[in-house]
């Protein structure tokens, strides 16, 4: 399995690496800094450095049907073979603002208590989809919203065993994601005194760096089910 820098320090820009395996998709390394895509969040791109100074350029990053993370090239790009050292680099401008709209989508779930249904992490904005028929208060949201980001509360990461997550299921908000079990460990998220539970994306230090923020539409996407859209500024 990849070594996941990125699941203990989501700054780390870059890293020397090793090509472990070559498969249709991609480039598969020992060790990376890029996130696959997961949990409405996109894959990180960015490039692989050659010792000789040649750049690949890897457009995604996903998980395969076997569960290695995969680093995907251009089509026209050889893969470097099998022992190839690499520097891998993310490009940071791209991971950060899903860092920003990811932490953000924590502080809307923390102000909307239904259960949710499904989300989507972009450059500009994000969604959540949440279990609930009733409408909102657009301004008074937004206003609660903007206040958590200005209290720029700490956001730390924990890991719990499968056996404790079990015994706090509680903790768990989406109904369409499940936390991952079976590897013995599950990490959670921890924003502090406003939101915690198990997530395995990307996220800012203090809620601070999110910024300003706007609520954009409010739809209603079935009887019992409401979309709620978020805007970086």
């Amino acid at each position: 399995m990849t070594e996941e820098l990125f699941r203990e320090d989501a700054y780390r820009r870059e890293c020397e690496a090793c090509v472990v395996a070559v498969t249709e998709a991609g480039v598969v390394l020992d060790r990376t800094v890029f996130y696959p895509e997961g949990g409405g969040q996109p894959g990180d791109r960015g490039t692989l450095t050659l010792a000789g100074g040649a750049v690949l350029e890897v457009l995604d990053t996903r998980k395969d049907a076997t569960g290695r993370l995969v680093h995907q090239l251009a089509d026209d790009a050889p893969p470097p073979p099998i022992g190839t050292a690499v520097t891998a680099t993310i490009d940071w401008d791209y991971r950060y603002r899903h860092m920003r709209t990811h932490t953000c989508l924590h502080l809307l779930c923390a102000l909307v208590p239904h259960d949710v249904t499904g989300g989507a992490i972009g450059q500009d904005k994000g969604r959540l989809d949440f279990d609930m028929s009733e409408t909102l208060d657009k301004a008074a949201l937004e206003q609660a919203l903007n206040a958590l980001v200005e209290q720029d509360q700490p956001v730390t990461t924990r890991w719990i065993t499968d056996a404790e997550m079990q015994a706090n299921m509680d903790l768990v908000r989406t109904m369409s994601v499940k936390p991952p079990s079976g590897q013995g460990r599950v990490r959670l998220v921890d924003v502090q005194g406003t939101d915690l539970q198990p997530c395995g994306g990307t996220h800012v230090a203090r809620t601070g760096e999110i910024g300003h923020v706007r609520i954009g539409k409010v739809e209603k996407k079935g009887r019992q089910n409401r979309r709620i859209n978020v805007h970086l500024d």
